[in-house]
């Protein structure tokens, strides 16, 4: 495909997501009947494609439900029993914006992305004038803010004035997260909680880098923890009473753990990426369940694989990638207002977010590049396929999705290509990382030096 990526259509608003675009994507994703939910995030370039986007469906005869500025969840939510257009970049910059396509609550299925893709690529024209659909303003906010919080009393136990820090980045978080939580009970003091498509406060990505004000209020303001959302509100960042970030597989770890032992599913399943730690998996077999993976980017695609391929019994009860989580039990797409409520409640059921995780094994971990050209990608791949077992001879060994061998001792090692850079990637996690880096640097080299002749 020509425009989707990872996570829908991203990119520059004047090369790249015009409202050309918009129009153009609206236009092959509309059709007669349909109804299309459309909403964006605080960009200063949303509302332009917004009545692009509008325009393109309704001349493909879609009706449009107009639902303002919300956070990409908040779209989902609305989207179920019908269709969803997000125009959000994430976590980009300000100078980008985006489209993403929502069907019945979840993400677009590769199928349907291509088949948009081949619309747009093929000039799809407009239907008579007759034929048109039409457009409705909605209101969306406080109906999911609201299922939000019934869903979150679910878990864990009250907030009764915990003290929570939020950042909202300047991003859509800013109507959701504070009021969930303190509508819960918490005690919220709040950062760059106003919506400003310049992203004022801090980049729209939330990294250890960019969240220095929120780790250092958190450490001298007697806070339980503090957590970070980007622009969109569907990626969460935590940090513990000292100011520290907690390692994403962590928290991933102890949600998984959560809701496999609070299932009561036969087969209870977790869906997580190729990059995710052993101790995932470590926690869910304790409490009784198992781990599938997919590849980055695609967890609606992996819960839709571990069903088809289980039985009557199977149930994926939580599917995760770094700092983005599904709560299946909730819906069918990565929210992290939801992961603020739920961990914010197993926070206090615990006594502390250090209780939380105690039963987590963190081990060192490291992700290194190392340079490949794209036409040798295939060819290294391939070599690792074989030298990796051969390296690693009483690992487990998984192909689906680069090459990952797991250790006997929990470490574990992942090679994929880059989709996206001339680079394939190193993923570890051992006491020994450093060895266990070394170790993989050099089958990466030999399989590249190859690859290239």
């Amino acid at each position: 495909m020509n425009l989707f990526g990872t996570a829908g259509i991203r990119g520059n608003v004047v090369s790249r997501v015009t409202p050309e675009l918009a129009l153009a994507v609206g236009r092959s994703a509309g059709a007669p009947g349909e109804t299309f939910v459309v909403a964006r995030d605080g960009r200063e370039t949303g509302a332009a494609l917004a009545a692009a986007m509008e325009a393109g469906l309704e001349s493909a005869g879609a009706n449009v439900c107009r639902a303002g500025q919300l956070p990409t969840p908040a779209l989902a939510f609305a989207s179920q029993e019908r269709n969803g257009v997000m125009l959000t970049a994430s976590h980009n910059p300000p100078t980008d914006n985006g489209i993403k396509l929502f069907d019945d609550g979840q993400e677009y299925a590769r199928e349907a992305e291509r088949d948009v893709d081949a619309g747009v690529e093929d000039e799809t024209p407009p239907l008579p004038w007759n034929e048109w659909g039409d457009s409705t303003r909605i209101e969306v906010l406080d109906n999911y803010r609201d299922a939000v919080m019934e869903y979150a009393r679910e878990h864990g136990a009250p907030l009764d004035g915990v003290r929570i820090a939020v950042d909202c980045g300047n991003g859509m978080g800013s109507v959701a997260t504070p009021q969930v939580l303190r509508a819960l009970g918490a005690k919220v003091v709040t950062l760059n909680a106003n919506v400003d498509g310049h992203f004022p406060g801090r980049p729209s990505k939330p990294t250890p880098e960019t969240l220095t004000d929120l780790m250092e209020f958190t450490a001298n303001g007697d806070f339980a923890f503090g957590l970070a959302h980007d622009g969109d509100a569907d990626r969460i960042v935590l940090v513990d009473g000292n100011g520290d970030v907690v390692h994403e597989d962590t928290i991933v770890a102890v949600l998984a753990e959560h809701y496999t032992g609070t299932s009561d599913a036969d087969d209870p399943v977790v869906v997580t990426t190729p990059n995710a730690s052993a101790r995932i998996d470590e926690r869910v077999r304790e409490a009784g369940g198992r781990v599938e993976r997919v590849r980055l980017g695609a967890l609606h695609e992996g819960i839709a694989s571990a069903l088809e391929d289980g039985d009557d019994g199977t149930e994926v009860v939580f599917a995760a990638e770094p700092w983005k989580h599904i709560h299946t039990q909730f819906g069918g797409w990565i929210d992290g207002v939801a992961s603020a409520a739920v961990l914010a409640r197993l926070v206090g059921d615990a006594g502390g977010i250090d209780a939380l995780r105690t039963d987590v094994t963190e081990r060192p971990y490291r992700k290194v590049s190392i340079e490949c050209p794209d036409d040798a990608k295939v060819g290294a791949m391939n070599r690792l396929e074989t030298s990796v077992p051969k390296r690693f001879p009483e690992a487990t060994v998984q192909t689906e999705h680069g090459v990952r061998a797991e250790l006997t001792d929990g470490s574990w090692v992942l090679v994929r290509p880059s989709g996206t850079e001339p680079y394939v990637r190193i993923y570890a996690e051992s006491e020994d990382v450093d060895g266990l880096v070394a170790e993989a640097k050099d089958l990466v080299a030999a399989a590249v030096s190859v690859a290239k002749e």
